[in-house]
């Protein structure tokens, strides 16, 4: 699935994660919610940007959105 990274890529993604976190941590001050929505309009705009493109397709970003909402409350989980 393209939305997962090569094993090459493994450390840039490393990186990547490393990069936001501290991005992130610069914008303590503003609230969780203003973070969470922020965050999640830039997502939205880059997975868009990402099936126009075709780097992936439309049921590959569904079922990466999907996998978030999973890893982020559970979704599924007894």
């Amino acid at each position: 699935m393209p939305l997962l990274p090569a094993p090459a890529d493994e450390g840039r993604l490393e990186e990547c994660v490393d990069r936001i976190d501290e991005l992130v941590n610069e914008l303590a001050h503003h609230p969780e919610i203003v973070l969470a929505l922020a965050l999640r309009i830039h997502l939205g705009a880059l997975l868009r940007a990402m099936v126009e493109s075709h780097a992936c397709t439309r049921e590959e970003a569904r079922q990466f959105v999907l996998e978030l909402e999973h890893e982020a409350l559970g979704v599924g989980d007894d």
